[in-house]
């Protein structure tokens, strides 16, 4: 069987457990899956890339193929230089479908040799996206079941440092 290296872009803000998702089972696809951060200087994420880079480490450490990376610029660019031929999309519903389907087409058009691997998350996942854990958290709801113990540490510690001590203990 070919040996094929994918990359899984995004701006992971914050990670999610329907990221480690499809990152868990990427890594049983794949012979190496790349985690891409996105560095995009228009957007203002709520964590810096390197704090975004750190919690992917951390979380995704038990899978010994999958490496962090970050990039910026064009993704099927960055896909040649890291020598893959697979993308790595996650969709959720068919607005993600849409969405997904113009940007593989656009990468194929770029660079027909980039092939987009489209994954439907867990079910328990399939509403999951980092802006609505960000905007639960911010409104004062529990994440707990929704990011790695780690990530929701670091929310509290970033967004509500007032919290942080107590909530932290009740882990």
């Amino acid at each position: 069987m070919k040996q094929i290296r994918a990359i899984y872009p995004g701006s992971f803000d914050p990670l999610t457990n329907g990221h480690l998702d499809l990152i868990e089972r990427g890594s049983k696809i794949f012979h190496e899956l790349i985690v891409a951060i996105l560095r995009n200087s228009e957007k203002e994420p709520l964590f810096d890339v390197a704090e975004r880079r750190a919690m992917l480490m951390e979380a995704t450490s038990r899978w010994p193929n999958v490496r962090i990376d970050t990039f910026s610029g064009l993704l099927v660019d960055y896909v040649v230089q890291q020598k893959a031929h697979a993308v790595l999309r996650g969709i959720r519903a068919i607005s993600d479908y849409e969405y997904e389907l113009q940007m593989a087409l656009m990468n194929r058009k770029l660079n027909a040799q980039v092939e987009t691997v489209f994954m439907m998350p867990a079910e328990t996942y399939s509403y999951l996206s980092s802006r609505l854990v960000k905007e639960v958290f911010r409104l004062g709801g529990s994440v707990r079941e929704l990011v790695p113990p780690e990530v929701e540490k670091r929310l509290y510690n970033k967004v509500h440092p007032e919290l942080s001590m107590a909530k932290q203990g009740k882990r």
